[in-house]
C-alpha cells in the first residue's frame, strides 16, 4: 500500500482532524529529539486539559509505592465522589509508545469515564525507556496490581473486581502485565481492555510495513520506539513477552479481553493476531477493528463519528464486565 493510498482511506472525519495536527520532517512524535518530544507532549496536554471544564464529581489523589529498589511508584486514582463502595477500579496505563508521557495527562479522558462508568481509574505513572528498558514498566504494572488488591479495603476498592486498561504503548503495558500476573500466580483481573496496543517489537506484519506517511507513529517512529525500549535486543530471538507480549507462546489462562484495532495503524496486524491468539486459547475475547482510523484516532479527533463509535463500545464493555462481577 503506498502513501497515497492510505491517504485516500482515512476517514474523512479524520482526514479533516489530521490537518490540524502539527507535524515535523518525522511525524508528530519525533523520537530523535526524545526529551525535545516529551515536552511538547506535557505542553499539548497541559493545554488540552486547561479548555476542557473540570469535572467536580470526580476526586483525585496520589498514592505511592515503593518499588524494591526503595524508589517511589505513583499512582493517580480518581474516584467519583459520590459512588458508593467498594467500588471497581480501572489500573490504567497512558500511550507514548513506552517512551513518552505520563499519568496526569489523561485526566481530561479519564475523568469522564470516571463519571460514564462509576469505577474508580488508578493510573500508574510507570518508568518510561530508555532510561528504564523492558520489562520495567511491567513490573509496575504488576506492583501496582498487587497494591491495589493488597489495600482494597483501605481504598474502597472492590478486590474481585480489578481490570487492566491502557492505549497504545500503554495497552502493550498493560498486556504484558496481565502476563506477568498470570506467571506468578496471582489472582486474575477482571479483565484487560487494550486499545491499539504496541505489542510486538519485530516489525514484520504487513502492517508494519504499509503505514509509513500519515505521521502518527509510523513505521519509522515505531522501530525508534522499540530500539529504546529494547536495544540491541529488538528483534532478536529470545525477547521475553513481558518486553513484547506478541512473543508469547501461551496465551492460555489470561483474562477476557476487549481488543481495539485500527484500519490504517502499524499495530493493525500484531493486534488482530493476539486477539485470535487469545481466542484460541479460550480466552473470552470483544473485537473492533475501525475501517478508515489511524492510530489514536479517538485522541486527534475525539468528535468524529468513529470515535464515538469505539467509545460507545469501550465504555459499553466496562459496564457489563463490572456489572457482571458486582458484589
Amino acid at each position: 500500500m503506498n502513501t497515497q493510498n492510505t491517504h485516500e482511506r482515512i476517514d474523512p472525519e479524520l482526514a479533516e482532524a489530521l490537518k490540524a495536527v502539527p507535524m515535523t520532517e518525522a511525524g508528530v512524535f519525533d523520537l530523535g529529539d526524545l526529551e525535545g518530544t516529551r515536552a511538547g507532549v506535557r505542553a499539548f496536554a497541559e493545554a488540552i486539559a486547561a479548555q476542557i471544564p473540570d469535572e467536580p464529581s470526580v476526586s483525585v489523589e496520589e498514592v505511592d509505592v515503593v518499588r524494591p529498589d526503595g524508589s517511589t511508584l505513583s499512582l493517580r486514582l480518581l474516584r467519583p465522589i459520590e459512588a458508593a463502595g467498594p467500588l471497581p477500579v480501572l489500573l490504567w496505563f497512558h500511550g507514548g509508545g513506552q517512551v513518552l508521557g505520563y499519568a496526569a495527562q489523561d485526566d481530561p479522558t479519564l475523568k469522564h469515564l470516571v463519571r460514564e462508568v462509576g469505577c474508580i481509574v488508578a493510573s500508574v505513572d510507570y518508568r518510561l525507556a530508555p532510561e528504564a528498558p523492558a520489562p520495567a514498566a511491567a513490573e509496575d504494572g504488576l506492583l501496582a496490581y498487587r497494591r491495589l488488591r493488597g489495600e482494597a479495603g483501605a481504598l474502597g476498592i472492590d478486590e474481585g473486581r480489578v481490570a487492566l486498561a491502557g492505549q497504545s504503548g500503554g495497552g502493550g503495558i498493560a498486556a504484558a502485565t496481565a502476563l506477568m500476573i498470570r506467571d506468578h500466580g496471582e489472582p486474575a483481573p477482571l479483565f484487560q481492555a487494550l486499545s491499539y496496543p504496541m505489542l510486538d517489537d519485530r516489525n514484520t506484519t504487513a502492517s508494519s510495513h504499509e503505514v509509513t506517511g500519515i505521521g502518527i507513529w509510523d513505521r519509522a517512529t515505531n522501530i525508534l520506539a522499540w530500539n529504546l525500549i529494547l536495544g540491541d535486543r529488538t528483534g532478536a530471538d529470545e525477547v521475553p513477552p513481558y518486553c513484547a507480549p506478541a512473543r508469547a507462546s501461551d496465551l492460555t489462562g489470561l483474562p477476557p479481553t476487549f481488543m481495539a484495532a485500527a484500519e490504517l495503524d502499524v499495530f493493525r496486524d500484531e493486534d488482530l493476531s493476539y486477539a485470535t491468539r487469545l481466542q484460541a486459547g479460550g480466552v473470552p475475547v470483544e473485537l473492533h477493528l475501525y475501517p478508515g482510523a489511524y492510530h489514536a484516532f479517538d485522541l486527534f479527533a475525539p468528535e468524529a463519528s468513529v470515535s464515538a463509535a469505539y467509545a460507545h463500545a469501550w465504555y459499553g464493555y466496562l459496564r457489563r464486565q463490572f456489572s457482571a462481577r458486582q458484589s
